[in-house]
């Protein structure tokens, strides 16, 4: 299984340079398509429900103040930290949606389920640590016609 941090500086190699809120997305993106198509989790980090979407507190940690970031912000990819499986659903996730603004990612993660559900309760500006769920991520992603283009 891959670290959070692994796949991050894959995704902005691959990307060049995001904002930072892109990033969050494209990384949680990839590891909703890669439990889903693959049963698996791609990394073990606990995905947040916050006010912009989903985020990994770990990576956030990582890139805290920053707006935008760019290839080796993480340092170097490492070739071997990653299976050829991880990368596979990386890069389907930036070729369906790494033309999207971290804003367009933002308002796509508002409208489905799995942010829905752990956001109830909060007001929308409201802070919130509450998981994501494997099980919300995995029920909703699974379904059919749900309009996302990574699951189409």
């Amino acid at each position: 299984m891959a670290d959070v941090l692994d796949v991050a500086k894959y995704a902005l190699d691959k990307l060049g340079y995001v904002s930072t809120m892109k990033l969050q997305k494209i990384v949680f993106y990839s590891h909703a398509y890669h439990l889903v198509r693959q049963g698996l989790p791609l990394f073990d980090d606990r995905i947040e429900a916050w006010v912009n979407g989903p985020v990994v507190r770990a990576l956030f940690q990582e890139h805290k103040g920053q707006f935008v970031i760019s290839a080796g912000f993480f340092g170097d990819v490492d070739e071997g930290s990653l299976s050829n499986v991880e990368k596979a659903s990386i890069d389907h996730v930036i070729a369906c949606i790494g033309d999207m603004s971290g804003a367009d990612l933002s308002e796509l993660t508002h409208s489905e389920a799995p942010w829905e559900t752990a956001r109830q309760g909060y007001e929308p500006n409201q802070r919130s640590d509450k998981e994501i769920t494997k099980e919300s991520i995995c029920t909703f992603y699974s379904g059919a016609s749900l309009g996302n283009p990574v699951f189409a």
